[in-house]
């Protein structure tokens, strides 16, 4: 999922891209091998940073270029207990030799995983679905979610993005102008509390919003189905608290007779430290949940889980069958993923590092004008970078720049929000005390301009 800037009338960039027009800036092989890539993938396809990063190996909380030289992931949620992680990587294996099939066999290893994902969710949630991909399951969540209400509205927020599905992209605003949103979507600011009015709270605002949004629905004839929202709001901007607003909002869905649909794609899996899923910190339980990419560490494997009365009829009446969705493999995979989140401590250990980077990073910046604010939970961090602090105006270019030269001293993160101005600091979970100090170390170097 990647926050994007939208130039007026034109295709919407990441300001952390690489620029076509430095193609020739680039040493030969990079050249050779974009011009390539460019030939045989597309024009759909984007590239990170300014100088491409080839990588051919990861390990860890570290990935390997072509010459040797080490990088320091501090973006990638994906391989969520590191890169190349020898359970994972041996339990893939193994599966891979013995059987790989689909749900519609009797396997154990479904049952044995299923019953202990669902142990980390609240009692009311009790059935999973499983697809690939996190499009797949929201796809299928908002299919579910239109089936029990007969409604089609959505609300989003934003510069939300919840997927690529012809369904899914059309409640995801980050994608921008050029994939329009559906007539039934209507969006709410993001719970941007450095840039709400003095005195206005972010759960009064957003309810609000909500209220507003439900209403607007109804006069051009539709009634609200469902609110989706990703629970650290990682496209916005990164947006972890206050603790409990989302509460506000779930009240005010279910009183219009939506549901309240919580992506925990990013977010989950223990990275906001303070539990397996974001929306735990808010004190909400979901009427659905979905979840992917770190789900595998790297397999593509996804679910949507549900309050079971809301599978009845839908169930009966509605074939639903994904090939892919819970093979033996990714299943395999996702068992390995859970038993190392829960013997490696990692939710606790990315509350301990996660409040090191933070403190970090507020001490380093704290007399930096261009730093409005460090904000996050856990391992999901953002640093939101203006060009005037009083009146908090987003500077996208200031982010583009430092995350380029982050890149360049071997440092790997991301830029988020509308205006692609916050540093998005988001490392596979094993990240230590180490790898915090030398992304504060080079940072600082970048700020100071050495």
């Amino acid at each position: 999922m990647h926050s994007t800037a939208q130039p007026s009338g034109g295709r919407p960039t990441m300001v952390n891209a690489f620029d076509p027009s430095h193609l020739s800036r680039l040493p030969e092989r990079t050249r050779a091998q974009v011009t390539r890539r460019d030939t045989v993938l597309g024009a759909s396809y984007r590239l990170f940073y300014r100088t491409p990063v080839e990588v051919v190996r990861g390990e860890g909380v570290l990935l390997y270029d072509a010459d040797g030289n080490d990088y320091l992931d501090a973006y990638n949620n994906v391989p969520s207990v590191g890169h190349a992680h020898p359970r994972v990587a041996a339990a893939v294996s193994a599966q891979l030799s013995t059987l790989n099939t689909n749900t519609r066999y009797l396997q154990e290893s479904i049952l044995d995983y299923s019953e202990q994902l669902l142990d980390t969710f609240p009692a009311e949630l009790g059935n999973v679905i499983y697809t690939c991909t996190g499009s797949e399951a929201n796809d299928l969540a908002m299919r579910v979610a239109r089936y029990v209400t007969g409604r089609d509205g959505v609300i989003v927020t934003a510069n939300a993005y919840h997927g690529l599905t012809a369904q899914v992209a059309e409640f995801s605003p980050s994608l921008g102008p050029n994939s329009p949103l559906g007539p039934h979507v209507r969006v709410v600011d993001a719970p941007d509390e450095l840039r709400l009015p003095a005195g206005v709270s972010v759960a009064a605002h957003m309810r609000a919003q909500v209220r507003a949004a439900v209403a607007d629905l109804e006069r051009h004839g539709a009634r609200l189905c469902a609110f989706i929202a990703d629970s650290i709001f990682s496209s916005d901007g990164v947006f972890a608290d206050p603790c409990g607003f989302l509460a506000d909002i779930a009240d005010e869905v279910h009183r219009a007779g939506g549901l309240y649909i919580a992506d925990e794609v990013q977010p989950g899996f223990g990275r906001n430290g303070d539990g397996w899923w974001g929306f735990q910190r808010h004190g909400v339980v979901p009427d659905i949940v979905t979840v992917g990419k770190p789900m595998g560490n790297g397999i593509p494997t996804a679910a949507a889980i549900f309050r079971p009365e809301l599978l009845e009829e839908f169930g009966a009446n509605i074939r639903y069958f994904n090939t892919f969705g819970g093979n033996s493999v990714s299943i395999a995979a996702a068992q390995a993923v859970l038993d190392v989140i829960r013997e490696e401590q990692l939710i606790a250990h990315a509350k301990k590092i996660g409040a090191h980077l933070m403190d970090g990073l507020r001490t380093l910046t704290a007399a930096d004008d261009r730093v409005a604010q460090v904000r996050g939970a856990g391992l999901f961090i953002g640093v939101d970078l203006v060009s005037d602090r009083s009146s908090a105006t987003p500077d996208g270019e200031l982010a583009g720049r430092i995350v380029n030269e982050l890149r360049d001293r071997r440092v790997l993160i991301s830029a988020s929000g509308p205006a692609g101005n916050v540093l998005k600091i988001r490392p596979p979970l094993p990240f230590g005390v180490q790898h915090a100090d030398r992304l504060l170390e080079e940072l600082d170097k970048v700020l100071s301009g050495s």
